[in-house]
Formats: structure tokens, sequence, C-alpha cells
């Protein structure tokens, strides 16, 4: 069955296909949670706990916003109460200029990279400040479109695509220092 009609079977009520949905989602949200807190148990009890406010909420889901992007506002907000500090950062994210950025799908960051490589920049994501992380994540790592991520973390497109920029600029660092040392 397709993902509305397990929404709108949710919505009446059924576990079943409530389950479905968590199944799906399961990971993408755990993974969100974890990038975010750091915490393998800390993630694990965000993404039980989103999934426990989306059980209570699904009746008033409206379609306005894609399911995922309803799941992840969710899983972010949570994070939010549990790192008031990440959104101070986001918040505080200064937008000197509008940058248009190409939504595409090519570039170091989706190129094949060596294993080394691979594992030095999620080391360099996790040393991203918060806010950073977080929008690296939903671009990089869960696909979310620039819109989508305005909307999930609450704020205006440009500062998204500052930020993305910002946090693109510094993991741009690690790659060039790996090419010299193995250029």
């Amino acid at each position: 069955m397709d993902e509305k009609g397990l929404i709108e079977r949710a919505k009446q009520g059924d576990e079943r296909a409530f389950e479905l949905l968590v199944r799906h989602h399961a990971q993408y949200v755990y993974n969100l949670a974890l990038r975010l807190v750091n915490d393998p148990d800390e993630a694990e009890d965000l993404a039980q706990e989103a999934f426990i406010r989306i059980w209570k909420a699904i009746k008033n889901f409206r379609y306005e916003a894609s399911f995922r992007t309803w799941l992840y506002r969710i899983v972010t907000n949570l994070c939010y109460d549990r790192l008031p500090k990440l959104k101070r950062e986001l918040a505080a994210l200064e937008i000197d200029e509008t940058i248009d950025l190409p939504e595409t799908n090519t570039g170091p960051e989706r190129s094949l990279l060596t294993k080394e490589l691979r594992e030095a920049l999620h080391a360099s994501i996790e040393e991203l400040p918060d806010s950073y992380r977080l929008l690296i994540t939903l671009r990089h790592l869960q696909e979310m479109s620039y819109a989508e991520i305005a909307e999930v973390t609450m704020q205006p497109l440009g500062t998204v695509k500052t930020g993305i920029f910002r946090a693109r600029q510094l993991l741009r660092k690690t790659i060039d220092q790996f090419e010299d040392r193995n250029g």
C-alpha cells in the first residue's frame, strides 16, 4: 500500500498501518537524531518519542507538507528541546547575501570517495556546530530539498542556503587536507 493509504488508515486508528509507517521511516529518524545529539541511546529515545508524538497527532496531519517533512520537524523540535543551543545557532546564522546554490547531486559530497576520506568527512561533520551539522544531515544524508529543510527547521530559505554553504566550506577544508596528504 502507498504511504498516503497507510497515513489514512493510521488516522483512523489502524495500528498496523502506523507500524508500517514507523518501519519505513525509523532508520531515517534515528540517523537524524543521532547526527544531532551524538549519542545512540539519546537518539533512540528521541526516535521513540517522535513516533509516540506522531501517533498522538496523526489525526491532525493535513498533507500541507510531506509526511517525511512533518516527521523530521517533530524530530528537530525534540532535538531543539534537548539542545537549546541548536535553535539559537540556527537563529543566529547571518545572511550576508542570498546565495543561489544549485540543486545538484554532483560534487565532492556525492562523488565516490575513498573509505578514508568518507571517514574523515563524517568525523568533520561530527565536529561542525550543531546548526551546520543539522543542515548538512538534512541536505546530504536525508536528501531533503532546501525548501523542505527550511520548513523542518522553521528558518528562512536564505538562512538555510547560507548555513549549508558555510558548512560545505568547512567540510571542503577536510577534503583539501585529505588531498594534500594523499595527493
